[in-house]
């Protein structure tokens, strides 16, 4: 019955390295899924360059503390007279590429839009915005397009 046991055991090994072994080969054969692989034409470029290049507009006037575009998008980033930019002139020091990092000031591991609520709630005051809002994307799209050509250094931040 010993034998019987680790004979058992030994073909259910087998078989479940088998199937790993196929599914493993298959990929390699087959190759990384082709999910938008095609190739991005130019004209479809510009369209996401324009597209991203608005949000970015848009994170640039909120992050200037422009009153109508945080009144368009719904959001109160500051109570303070604050924007921003008085703490960081042109997105400087904002580092969005040393993301997610444990930040000190929040004592926790934290993403750079956990960052940018934090920034709102303490020093300017006002309210925490939904980490999926267009404001959110729009401010990190500013901050991420202000940094663009930054080195990463890390745990320099």
């Amino acid at each position: 019955m010993v034998a019987m046991i680790n004979t058992s055991t030994f073909l259910c090994i087998l078989r479940r390295s088998t199937v790993a072994g196929a599914v493993v080969a298959a990929a390699v054969v087959v190759g990384p899924a082709s999910a938008n692989k095609d190739p991005v034409t130019p004209k479809q470029l510009k369209l996401y360059q324009e597209a991203f290049m608005e949000e970015v507009r848009k994170g640039d006037l909120l992050f200037h503390g422009d009153a109508a575009m945080a009144e368009q998008l719904g959001v109160k980033l500051s109570t303070t007279g604050w924007a921003c930019a008085m703490c960081h002139p042109m997105a400087s020091d904002t580092h969005p590429h040393a993301f997610p990092k444990f930040q000190q000031s929040m004592a926790k591991f934290a993403t750079l839009r956990d960052m940018i609520n934090w920034c709102i709630e303490k020093p300017n005051q006002g309210e925490k915005i939904d980490p999926e809002s267009e404001a959110m994307k729009a401010l990190e799209a500013y901050i991420t397009w202000s940094n663009t050509g930054s080195v990463l250094v890390p745990g320099k931040y």
